[in-house]
């Protein structure tokens, strides 16, 4: 992809010039824009995704919490889930608790949550491997909370590897429909983050595949392989698939423009 027309900035704001647009729900987005902003970028918030409770109130959540005793785990894919397990009541003891990513870690210690686990890769499959086999002196049953809508491999391969699953939706991403400002602004810009397959799907329905920016950053291979369906071309993704991560692989991508001075 040949970079954004843009003024060519100083090493140390390598996105100055360039207008990235961040999808997150409102309530989550600052941490994200906090660091495109301090790489440079004018940052274009177009929340198309909102965060509310499962259809039953977080009902099935707090009857499977119930049901942990010791040597079982209590896995966390995101910081909503790690919120919504925190509300849902203290943990029986001796239950383990797996988080993917270090984004989700720092939510559940910080609702007081101790972590046990946390794969080297914040994807599911990273947690897949990392996972032990079941102990037939020790607890068989796995309370994955997450999205209402998410991937089956993480269930999958853990029934497969012998665990007792339970897949609770802890909480759900819903619709947030963009103003008409919203969408020229997105139109106009220069690149997206992508931090979902849900925020990928809902901001194609909003602006439609051609009207997303060209320079598509994805944090990780479930989100590219959701865009890449939706008809969009991944410019560059995250090697580690954190905020961090892909706020890194992007500045690498823009510092290796030819001509760039953005590079240190």
């Amino acid at each position: 992809m040949s970079p954004p027309s843009r003024p060519r900035p100083h090493a140390s704001k390598p996105l100055a010039g360039l207008r990235i647009v961040i999808c997150r729900p409102r309530e989550q987005a600052k941490p994200l824009a906090d660091a495109l902003a301090a790489a440079g970028a004018a940052v274009v918030s177009a929340p198309v995704i909102a965060i509310t409770d499962p259809a039953d109130g977080g009902a099935t959540l707090r009857d499977a919490v119930a049901r942990l005793g010791a040597g079982d785990w209590l896995v966390v894919t995101s910081p909503n889930g790690a919120a919504r397990v925190a509300a849902a009541g203290p943990l029986p003891g001796g239950v383990n608790v797996a988080a993917i990513g270090p984004g989700t870690a720092d939510r559940a210690i910080a609702a007081g949550l101790t972590v046990r686990m946390v794969p080297d890769r914040s994807i599911a499959e990273g947690l897949v491997q990392a996972f032990p086999t079941p102990d037939p002196d020790s607890g068989r049953l796995v309370v994955l909370a997450r999205a209402a809508v998410a991937r089956s491999v993480l269930p999958d391969e853990l029934r497969a590897a012998g665990w007792e699953v339970l897949d609770v939706a802890a909480y759900r991403n819903v619709a947030a429909p963009l103003s008409d400002q919203q969408r020229q602004a997105v139109a106009a810009s220069d690149g997206v983050v992508f931090t979902s397959s849900s925020t990928v799907k809902r901001l194609v329905a909003e602006v439609g595949a051609g009207a997303v920016p060209p320079l598509v950053a994805s944090i990780g291979p479930a989100t590219s392989a959701t865009a890449v369906e939706h008809g969009l071309e991944v410019t560059v993704e995250a090697a580690e698939h954190t905020i961090d991560g892909v706020v890194a692989a992007l500045v690498g991508h823009a510092r290796s423009w030819p001509g760039s001075d953005r590079a240190g």
